[in-house]
């Protein structure tokens, strides 16, 4: 029969043992030197006293020796530290307790102490262990031949640390991936960091020197520690090889800093830094990349040696439920700055501050843009910034006509140091309602109405005609009215659900002001799927579609168990035969528009194929070619992105150019652990396609190859890529990386 006691002393068995108690249980018969009552000073203590719980299959009391033995699936809590031992022996002058027999010694923390046998003091917290295993709570073990415990620190001799399994999932032993042996080794738990001295790393049985002193962190690092992360490998032919050696500094829980040297054998080093911070209003992040050298870019052949950085900044501040700043800041010394080395193959840097107000009901931004060029043919002076950019939104909470309504104010500033500026402002509102009929039809109503004022100057800045607007003051009023049914048909087929819906929408719009207005917002316009129900098929504000149209199209799905396809087809067409803003090859520039369309193949998880298309309305051809399809798993698959944009665009439009391009990539796990990855970018666009390409119809632009191993506790990686993109007069060339990730290393 199993004893339960719970006792309050801070000894912690005597008190809660008593030989008769034993003896009446039966399981035992103990000696009649040992069936004595407990002397009166040993008696239950006050409640104040530390709690002590355990349980015992049987329990024996030496009075003479005053030696307390409790055995068979012992079990003992004291304030979170729990022990399960075979037998636990406490001697009641010397206060030692020696729990032996497959014993467990589980810490508040978390962590585990796993031996055959461990000498405890009677308060449960100082031990000695012989042939030690600890296992920690962040999944590291640490196994020792001798350890001794005071307090919150555990000091281990000859031993060796490993996050990795030591057994494989049929239970045989397995050397782990990577494993740390010490002569000496300082747990400190409370602090949360192991020190290691004379330590040595072993990496799948290769032997590597380590520092004599060296300490990792075993989850957060408490208050902050700091150290040296990982070294980073690499070499490219534009920066030779390359040694990179983070120094983590952390300045507390929610803040930290990183500073990673850059040495190259090719150009002069660099310096890297970044900060984190997280408080109670936010979060946000500050990055640097500083060097010396040539600063010389695209447009300026001269030499120009000097200071060369990279910024770059983001973060968000919610101030209240419902106010919140967000932020992005990016700027560069010199075009190529960031690209050269390897920083971020950006083409534009934005930078932005957002003040929001969001709510259920209401939506306000007050924003600032600016934007920097590091493109080749980007001229910096005539890129715009937006400054403010205001947007006000508010949704009425009861329904007018049975409808929403939804009221807008917007405020758009646009300057260049040279080249066009421009003012916009307007006001709106927009009410819609949605109805279903007892046939199952679904009714959407919608009206719009909207004023706008706009200034401009500089205009004839604008090499492209049909953005400049007229010089001045400018205003413009917008209505329209628009009525849209679809027809959710449901039905079985092939064993599946299939739905079929037929849907039409008729747009009523009388004439609108557009050239004579600036357009900043409205440039990048296309016939899509995703816009050909839209009331307004222009992206932005200052280009509105007038005049009145009827969209047809049908939507039809069919699911079925371990497959499923989606697809779309529709076109529109135009009431009246006035002029259009279209340019030329967007699919909308007469009555009747192009064919445009999208369908989706799934194949449970293994196939995902996705094509959009657009056909010419007079002969079928395919003005947009869009397929991407992934075969596979998560772990081995095949990926094919195809697009081919052919609208015979007009060569003014400077937003929409014409384009073919082919990426491959693929992954395949040859082995439980090892796998190989592939990537390849194509430009297949050619002088017939756009004019002003260099591309000869099959352009590399980029490979990419790499090697990978990952298991339970390691990775590693060594890449190829060859980059064929020119920084001026520079090659890109290829690059090599080696990428190696220890998991179970906190900083």
């Amino acid at each position: 029969m199993r004893y339960g006691v719970t006792a309050w002393t801070a000894l912690p068995l005597v008190l809660a043992l008593s030989a008769p108690a034993a003896a009446q249980q039966g399981d035992i018969a103990p000696p009649a030197a040992e069936a004595q009552p407990l002397p009166a000073e040993t008696q239950p203590l006050a409640a104040a006293e530390e709690e002590i719980a355990f349980t015992a299959d049987r329990v024996e009391y030496d009075n003479d020796n005053e030696v307390v033995t409790a055995a068979g699936q012992v079990r003992v809590n004291r304030q979170g530290t729990f022990v399960a031992a075979d037998q636990v022996r406490w001697d009641r002058r010397t206060g030692e307790v020696v729990a032996s027999g497959n014993v467990v010694v589980v810490q508040p923390q978390g962590d585990r102490l796993i031996s055959e046998r461990i000498v405890l003091d009677d308060a449960l917290r100082d031990a000695t262990v012989e042939n030690l295993l600890v296992v920690l709570e962040s999944g590291g073990r640490l196994a020792a031949d001798r350890a001794t415990r005071t307090g919150d620190v555990t000091t281990l001799t000859n031993a060796v640390y490993s996050p990795c399994r030591v057994e494989s999932e049929t239970g045989c032993p397995r050397r782990p991936s990577w494993r740390i042996l010490a002569a000496r080794v300082r747990y400190d738990q409370k602090a949360e960091r192991i020190r290691f001295e004379r330590g040595r790393f072993e990496l799948f049985g290769i032997t590597l020197p380590l520092l004599p002193v060296f300490s990792l962190g075993t989850s957060s690092g408490g208050d902050g520690y700091s150290g040296f992360l990982l070294p980073e490998l690499r070499y490219s032919r534009r920066l030779g090889a390359e040694l990179s050696l983070p120094y983590h500094m952390r300045f507390g829980p929610n803040r930290d800093l990183t500073v990673t040297p850059h040495l190259y054998t090719s150009v002069v080093p660099a310096i890297e830094g970044r900060y984190r911070e997280l408080n109670s209003l936010g979060a946000f992040s500050l990055g640097a990349f500083v060097t010396y050298g040539d600063r010389s870019s695209y447009d300026d052949s001269r030499t120009n040696r000097g200071l060369r950085a990279y910024f770059e900044g983001n973060g968000k501040l919610q101030f209240d439920p419902v106010w919140s700043l967000t932020g992005q800041l990016r700027a560069a010394t010199d075009k190529d700055v960031a690209r050269f080395y390897d920083v971020n193959r950006d083409d534009r840097y934005r930078n932005f501050l957002d003040l929001e107000r969001i709510d259920l009901d209401s939506y306000v931004s007050i924003a600032g843009w600016a934007f920097q060029g590091v493109r080749q043919n980007d001229i910096q002076r005539t890129i715009p910034f937006a400054l403010p950019a205001i947007d006000a939104r508010l949704r009425l909470t009861d329904p007018v006509l049975g409808g929403r309504v939804e009221l807008q104010a917007n405020s758009l500033a646009v300057f260049r140091r040279e080249g066009q500026d421009s003012q916009r402002a307007f006001a709106g509102a927009r009410w819609d309602l949605r109805r279903l009929t007892t046939l199952g039809q679904e009714i959407l109503l919608t009206g719009y109405a909207r004023g706008d004022i706009y200034h401009s100057d500089q205009n004839e800045l604008t090499t492209a005609a049909i953005y400049r607007g007229k010089e001045g003051w400018r205003g413009r009023g917008i209505a329209a009215a628009a009525a849209e049914i679809r027809w959710p048909l449901t039905g079985e087929l092939l064993g599946g659900i299939q739905r079929l819906t037929p849907r039409a929408q008729l747009v009523v719009t009388p004439p609108t002001a557009n050239i004579s207005l600036p357009n900043e917002d409205s440039r990048s316009v296309d016939l899509e799927d995703s816009n050909l129900f839209a009331l307004n098929r222009f992206p932005g504000y200052d280009r509105w579609e007038d005049g009145s149209r009827i969209t047809y199209g049908l939507d039809w799905s069919l699911d079925r168990p371990g497959w499923a396809v989606t697809s779309n087809i529709g076109q529109s067409y135009r009431l009246n035969r006035d002029v259009q803003i279209f340019p030329n090859g967007t699919g909308l520039t007469d009555r009747w528009s192009d064919f445009v369309g999208r369908t989706r193949v799934k194949v449970g998880r293994f196939v995902d194929l996705t094509h959009r298309f657009r056909l010419d309305k007079d002969n079928f051809a395919v003005r947009r070619n869009e397929v991407d399809l992934t075969v596979g798993t998560t772990e081995t698959y095949a990926r094919i992105d195809y697009l081919r944009l052919n609208r015979n665009v007009d060569q003014a439009v400077e937003d929409l150019r014409d384009k073919e391009e082919l990426r491959l990539a693929g992954r395949w796990k040859f082995h439980r652990f090892w796998s190989v990855f592939g990537a390849t970018v194509l430009d297949l666009t050619n002088t017939d396609e756009d004019p002003l390409t260099i591309a000869d119809g099959v352009n590399a632009v980029r490979h990419r190859l790499s090697l990978d191993y990952e298991d339970d506790c390691l990775s590693f990686g060594i890449s190829w890529r060859r980059d064929y993109e020119r920084l001026g007069d520079r090659a890109e060339g290829s690059t090599f990386s080696f990428r190696l990730s220890l998991k179970g290393l906190s900083r």
